[in-house]
Protein backbone atom coordinates (compact mmCIF):
# COMPACT_ATOMS: atom_id res chain seq x y z
CA UNK A 1 0.00 0.00 0.00
CA UNK A 2 1.27 3.47 -0.92
CA UNK A 3 0.64 6.01 1.85
CA UNK A 4 1.20 9.67 0.97
CA UNK A 5 2.28 12.44 3.35
CA UNK A 6 1.80 16.11 2.45
CA UNK A 7 2.91 19.06 4.57
CA UNK A 8 2.81 22.86 4.41
CA UNK A 9 4.35 25.25 6.92
CA UNK A 10 1.44 27.67 7.43
CA UNK A 11 -2.34 27.71 7.15
CA UNK A 12 -2.05 30.21 4.30
CA UNK A 13 -0.51 27.51 2.10
CA UNK A 14 -2.33 24.53 0.61
CA UNK A 15 -1.41 20.88 0.26
CA UNK A 16 -3.60 20.43 -2.84
CA UNK A 17 -0.71 20.30 -5.38
CA UNK A 18 1.13 17.71 -3.28
CA UNK A 19 -2.02 15.63 -2.84
CA UNK A 20 -2.62 15.67 -6.61
CA UNK A 21 0.90 14.37 -7.28
CA UNK A 22 0.61 11.71 -4.59
CA UNK A 23 -2.70 10.49 -6.02
CA UNK A 24 -1.19 10.38 -9.50
CA UNK A 25 1.61 8.23 -8.07
CA UNK A 26 -0.96 5.71 -6.80
CA UNK A 27 -1.41 6.75 -3.16
CA UNK A 28 -4.89 5.77 -1.93
CA UNK A 29 -4.29 6.90 1.66
CA UNK A 30 -2.92 10.45 2.00
CA UNK A 31 -2.25 12.23 5.31
CA UNK A 32 -1.77 16.02 5.34
CA UNK A 33 -0.44 18.30 8.04
CA UNK A 34 0.35 21.95 8.73
CA UNK A 35 3.56 22.52 10.65
CA UNK A 36 7.18 23.61 10.40
CA UNK A 37 9.52 21.18 8.71
CA UNK A 38 12.05 21.90 11.44
CA UNK A 39 9.68 20.69 14.17
CA UNK A 40 9.77 17.05 15.22
CA UNK A 41 6.48 17.36 17.13
CA UNK A 42 4.16 16.56 14.23
CA UNK A 43 1.36 14.27 15.45
CA UNK A 44 0.08 13.29 11.97
CA UNK A 45 3.54 12.12 10.86
CA UNK A 46 4.16 10.38 14.20
CA UNK A 47 0.85 8.53 13.93
CA UNK A 48 1.56 7.54 10.31
CA UNK A 49 4.97 6.09 11.21
CA UNK A 50 3.43 4.26 14.16
CA UNK A 51 0.60 2.73 12.08
CA UNK A 52 2.47 1.88 8.85
CA UNK A 53 2.55 -1.86 8.13
CA UNK A 54 5.21 -4.13 6.71
CA UNK A 55 5.33 -3.89 2.91
CA UNK A 56 3.72 -0.43 2.83
CA UNK A 57 5.57 2.55 1.33
CA UNK A 58 5.57 6.07 2.72
CA UNK A 59 5.57 8.50 -0.21
CA UNK A 60 6.31 12.24 -0.27
CA UNK A 61 6.61 14.69 -3.16
CA UNK A 62 10.02 15.93 -1.96
CA UNK A 63 12.12 15.03 1.05
CA UNK A 64 11.81 18.55 2.49
CA UNK A 65 8.11 17.80 3.02
CA UNK A 66 9.16 15.10 5.47
CA UNK A 67 12.03 16.85 7.27
CA UNK A 68 14.31 19.85 6.96
CA UNK A 69 17.35 18.34 8.65
CA UNK A 70 19.24 15.33 7.38
CA UNK A 71 19.32 13.76 10.83
CA UNK A 72 15.53 13.99 11.22
CA UNK A 73 15.01 12.61 7.70
CA UNK A 74 17.17 9.57 8.44
CA UNK A 75 15.48 9.11 11.82
CA UNK A 76 12.03 8.93 10.20
CA UNK A 77 13.20 6.61 7.42
CA UNK A 78 14.88 4.28 9.93
CA UNK A 79 11.65 4.16 11.97
CA UNK A 80 9.69 3.29 8.82
CA UNK A 81 12.15 0.56 7.80
CA UNK A 82 12.13 -0.86 11.34
CA UNK A 83 8.45 -1.67 10.78
CA UNK A 84 9.25 -3.49 7.52
CA UNK A 85 7.97 -0.63 5.34
CA UNK A 86 9.69 1.49 2.66
CA UNK A 87 10.15 5.17 1.80
CA UNK A 88 9.94 6.94 -1.56
CA UNK A 89 10.37 10.56 -2.66
CA UNK A 90 8.84 11.38 -6.04
CA UNK A 91 11.30 14.18 -6.93
CA UNK A 92 14.44 12.76 -5.26
CA UNK A 93 16.38 9.57 -6.08
CA UNK A 94 15.30 7.83 -2.89
CA UNK A 95 13.30 4.61 -2.91
CA UNK A 96 14.38 2.25 -0.13
CA UNK A 97 12.64 -0.65 -1.89
CA UNK A 98 15.37 -0.56 -4.58
CA UNK A 99 19.15 -1.16 -4.32
CA UNK A 100 19.83 2.30 -5.80
CA UNK A 101 17.59 3.93 -3.21
CA UNK A 102 19.31 2.09 -0.37
CA UNK A 103 22.69 3.20 -1.70
CA UNK A 104 21.51 6.82 -1.82
CA UNK A 105 20.33 6.49 1.77
CA UNK A 106 23.75 5.17 2.82
CA UNK A 107 25.40 8.17 1.13
CA UNK A 108 23.03 10.49 2.98
CA UNK A 109 23.86 8.74 6.24
CA UNK A 110 27.60 9.23 5.64
CA UNK A 111 26.95 12.89 4.79
CA UNK A 112 24.99 13.29 8.01
CA UNK A 113 27.89 11.87 10.03
CA UNK A 114 30.29 14.31 8.35
CA UNK A 115 27.86 17.19 8.93
CA UNK A 116 27.59 16.35 12.64
CA UNK A 117 31.39 16.12 12.98
CA UNK A 118 31.89 19.50 11.25
CA UNK A 119 29.20 21.17 13.36
CA UNK A 120 30.74 19.76 16.54
CA UNK A 121 34.19 20.98 15.50
CA UNK A 122 32.92 24.48 14.62
CA UNK A 123 30.91 24.66 17.85
CA UNK A 124 33.90 23.78 20.04
CA UNK A 125 36.10 26.29 18.18
CA UNK A 126 33.44 28.99 18.56
CA UNK A 127 33.05 28.35 22.28
CA UNK A 128 36.81 28.49 22.82
CA UNK A 129 37.01 31.78 20.89
CA UNK A 130 34.09 33.26 22.86
CA UNK A 131 35.65 32.29 26.19
CA UNK A 132 38.94 33.84 25.13
CA UNK A 133 37.08 37.08 24.33
CA UNK A 134 35.31 37.04 27.69
CA UNK A 135 31.84 36.33 26.31
CA UNK A 136 29.42 34.15 28.29
CA UNK A 137 27.33 31.58 26.43
CA UNK A 138 23.72 30.62 26.97
CA UNK A 139 20.33 32.14 26.33
CA UNK A 140 20.40 35.94 26.95
CA UNK A 141 16.73 35.90 27.93
CA UNK A 142 17.36 33.27 30.59
CA UNK A 143 20.32 35.20 31.94
CA UNK A 144 18.06 38.25 32.27
CA UNK A 145 15.38 36.17 34.00
CA UNK A 146 12.97 36.82 31.11
CA UNK A 147 9.73 34.92 31.79
CA UNK A 148 8.83 34.77 28.10
CA UNK A 149 12.15 33.05 27.29
CA UNK A 150 11.58 30.50 30.04
CA UNK A 151 8.06 29.79 28.80
CA UNK A 152 9.29 29.36 25.22
CA UNK A 153 11.93 26.84 26.26
CA UNK A 154 9.44 25.00 28.48
CA UNK A 155 6.97 24.81 25.58
CA UNK A 156 9.66 23.46 23.24
CA UNK A 157 10.58 20.78 25.77
CA UNK A 158 6.93 19.87 26.27
CA UNK A 159 6.38 19.61 22.50
CA UNK A 160 9.38 17.30 22.22
CA UNK A 161 8.13 15.17 25.11
CA UNK A 162 4.65 14.88 23.59
CA UNK A 163 6.15 13.93 20.24
CA UNK A 164 8.02 11.04 21.86
CA UNK A 165 4.82 9.87 23.57
CA UNK A 166 2.98 9.99 20.25
CA UNK A 167 5.68 7.91 18.58
CA UNK A 168 5.26 4.91 20.92
CA UNK A 169 1.62 5.38 21.98
CA UNK A 170 0.58 2.12 20.33
CA UNK A 171 2.50 0.06 22.91
CA UNK A 172 0.82 1.56 26.00
CA UNK A 173 -2.35 3.58 25.21
CA UNK A 174 -4.56 0.55 24.28
CA UNK A 175 -3.58 -1.20 27.52
CA UNK A 176 -4.32 1.92 29.57
CA UNK A 177 -7.72 2.27 27.88
CA UNK A 178 -8.53 -1.37 28.50
CA UNK A 179 -7.35 -1.80 32.11
CA UNK A 180 -7.43 1.52 33.95
CA UNK A 181 -8.66 2.15 36.59
CA UNK A 182 -9.54 -1.53 37.24
CA UNK A 183 -5.87 -2.56 37.34
CA UNK A 184 -3.23 -1.01 39.67
CA UNK A 185 -0.47 1.00 38.01
CA UNK A 186 2.22 -1.43 39.17
CA UNK A 187 0.59 -4.41 37.42
CA UNK A 188 -0.09 -2.42 34.26
CA UNK A 189 3.54 -1.28 34.07
CA UNK A 190 4.73 -4.87 34.32
CA UNK A 191 2.44 -5.93 31.46
CA UNK A 192 3.62 -3.06 29.25
CA UNK A 193 7.27 -3.81 30.00
CA UNK A 194 6.76 -7.48 29.15
CA UNK A 195 5.56 -6.42 25.66
CA UNK A 196 7.99 -3.58 24.93
CA UNK A 197 10.41 -3.85 22.03
CA UNK A 198 13.94 -5.05 22.72
CA UNK A 199 16.21 -2.15 23.62
CA UNK A 200 13.34 0.20 24.49
CA UNK A 201 13.57 1.88 27.92
CA UNK A 202 11.56 0.24 30.69
CA UNK A 203 8.45 1.96 31.97
CA UNK A 204 8.08 2.96 35.60
CA UNK A 205 4.87 3.80 37.44
CA UNK A 206 5.84 7.48 37.59
CA UNK A 207 6.73 7.62 33.90
CA UNK A 208 3.49 5.93 32.87
CA UNK A 209 1.31 8.13 35.10
CA UNK A 210 3.00 11.23 33.71
CA UNK A 211 2.41 10.06 30.12
CA UNK A 212 -1.23 9.20 30.85
CA UNK A 213 -1.79 12.57 32.54
CA UNK A 214 -0.35 14.34 29.45
CA UNK A 215 -2.72 12.46 27.14
CA UNK A 216 -5.65 13.22 29.45
CA UNK A 217 -4.83 16.95 29.25
CA UNK A 218 -4.85 16.69 25.45
CA UNK A 219 -8.23 14.94 25.55
CA UNK A 220 -6.76 11.73 24.08
CA UNK A 221 -7.65 9.66 27.15
CA UNK A 222 -10.62 10.00 29.55
CA UNK A 223 -10.05 11.36 33.06
CA UNK A 224 -11.34 8.11 34.55
CA UNK A 225 -8.05 6.33 33.75
CA UNK A 226 -6.41 8.39 36.51
CA UNK A 227 -8.88 7.27 39.18
CA UNK A 228 -7.68 5.15 42.07
CA UNK A 229 -7.68 1.41 41.37
CA UNK A 230 -9.79 -0.85 43.51
CA UNK A 231 -8.07 -3.29 45.86
CA UNK A 232 -8.10 -6.77 44.38
CA UNK A 233 -7.40 -10.18 45.85
CA UNK A 234 -4.34 -12.08 44.61
CA UNK A 235 -6.41 -14.44 42.45
CA UNK A 236 -8.34 -11.49 40.98
CA UNK A 237 -5.03 -9.84 40.10
CA UNK A 238 -3.78 -12.94 38.34
CA UNK A 239 -7.03 -13.24 36.39
CA UNK A 240 -6.81 -9.59 35.34
CA UNK A 241 -3.14 -9.92 34.33
CA UNK A 242 -3.72 -13.11 32.33
CA UNK A 243 -6.77 -11.54 30.66
CA UNK A 244 -4.68 -8.47 29.78
CA UNK A 245 -1.91 -10.59 28.22
CA UNK A 246 -4.38 -12.72 26.27
CA UNK A 247 -6.48 -9.72 25.23
CA UNK A 248 -3.43 -7.86 23.91
CA UNK A 249 -2.29 -10.89 21.88
CA UNK A 250 -5.24 -13.25 21.16
CA UNK A 251 -2.97 -15.71 19.30
CA UNK A 252 -0.55 -16.17 22.20
CA UNK A 253 -0.15 -19.75 23.45
CA UNK A 254 -0.54 -20.97 27.02
CA UNK A 255 3.22 -21.45 27.16
CA UNK A 256 3.70 -17.89 25.89
CA UNK A 257 1.44 -16.53 28.63
CA UNK A 258 3.42 -18.53 31.19
CA UNK A 259 6.67 -17.02 29.90
CA UNK A 260 5.22 -13.53 30.21
CA UNK A 261 4.14 -14.24 33.78
CA UNK A 262 7.62 -15.50 34.62
CA UNK A 263 9.16 -12.37 33.06
CA UNK A 264 6.85 -10.32 35.28
CA UNK A 265 7.94 -12.48 38.25
CA UNK A 266 4.36 -13.45 39.04
CA UNK A 267 4.09 -16.56 41.18
CA UNK A 268 1.56 -19.33 40.60
CA UNK A 269 -1.43 -19.67 42.98
CA UNK A 270 0.69 -22.25 44.83
CA UNK A 271 3.62 -19.86 45.18
CA UNK A 272 5.88 -21.38 42.53
CA UNK A 273 7.95 -19.25 40.15
CA UNK A 274 7.59 -21.59 37.12
CA UNK A 275 4.29 -21.68 35.23
CA UNK A 276 2.91 -24.81 33.60
CA UNK A 277 0.44 -24.60 30.68
CA UNK A 278 -2.18 -26.36 32.81
CA UNK A 279 -2.02 -23.62 35.47
CA UNK A 280 -2.27 -20.93 32.81
CA UNK A 281 -5.24 -22.69 31.18
CA UNK A 282 -7.07 -22.75 34.49
CA UNK A 283 -6.71 -18.98 34.83
CA UNK A 284 -7.65 -18.35 31.19
CA UNK A 285 -10.80 -20.46 31.60
CA UNK A 286 -11.76 -18.63 34.80
CA UNK A 287 -11.13 -15.25 33.19
CA UNK A 288 -13.40 -16.28 30.31
CA UNK A 289 -16.11 -17.48 32.72
CA UNK A 290 -16.04 -14.13 34.53
CA UNK A 291 -16.37 -12.19 31.29
CA UNK A 292 -12.82 -10.86 31.28
CA UNK A 293 -12.23 -12.56 27.92
CA UNK A 294 -14.46 -13.27 24.96
CA UNK A 295 -15.64 -16.82 24.47
CA UNK A 296 -14.08 -18.93 21.71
Amino acid sequence: MLIGYARVSTGEQTTDPQIAELRAAGCMDIRSETGSGGSRARPVLARLVREIQGGDTLVVVRIDRLARSLSHLLEVIEAVEARGAHFRSLHDPIDTASPQGKFTLQVLGAAAELERALIRERTLAGLASARAAGRVGGNPGLRRGDGAARRKIAQARDDGYFGKLEANAQEWVPLVQRHRPDMPWQDLVRIINARRQQGAPAWTVERLRRAVSRFVREGLLPKTVLERARTAATNDRLLAIVAAIKGADPEITLQGIGQRLEEMRERTPRGRDKWQPSSVKMLVDRAREQGLLGRD
